[in-house]
């Protein structure tokens, strides 16, 4: 974690660590209690869930079992997987209608524009690992 890094850079959560496998940490993340007063907490999804889990790879040092920790992901990551996750795949659903739509009758149009989601998310699936790379989560001692 870059010594820099203030808590305007990152989004920091609170966790405990539940399985330690190979070089990965698994960290059950606490339920969030800023989450009622959020205005985008219906997007996010996060306050849904009880407890959510997440696995971070190669962390910085041994961790131990129930060690508290400091997940920790930068904030200008969030921008990078909200448009991976929903911008783009809606541009590539909107264009593909309307170039279809051009040349195809309009049902025909509408389905394509959803099948062309299915190599869309087929390439993310196979790009997992740059994917992992590039969204680095760390985690730090509490």
């Amino acid at each position: 974690m870059d010594a820099k890094l203030t808590a305007t850079d990152a989004f920091v959560h609170s966790g405990v660590v539940t399985r330690i496998a190979g070089k990965s940490v698994y960290v059950a993340l606490d339920p969030n209690l800023h989450c009622e007063s959020c205005h985008a907490r219906g997007a996010c999804g996060v306050h849904d869930a009880g407890t959510r889990e997440i696995e971070i790879t190669d962390p910085d040092g041994p961790f131990e079992l129930h060690e508290p920790v400091s997940v920790i992901l930068k904030k200008e990551l969030g921008n990078k997987a909200l448009f991976w996750a929903y911008i783009f795949p809606f541009l590539l659903m909107t264009l593909t209608l309307f170039a279809a739509s051009a040349v195809l009758p309009e049902w025909m149009a509408g389905l394509l524009s959803l099948v062309i989601l299915i190599p869309y998310y087929l390439g993310v699936a196979l790009l997992k690992k740059y994917f992992r790379k590039t969204f680095k989560i760390s985690i730090q001692r509490s």
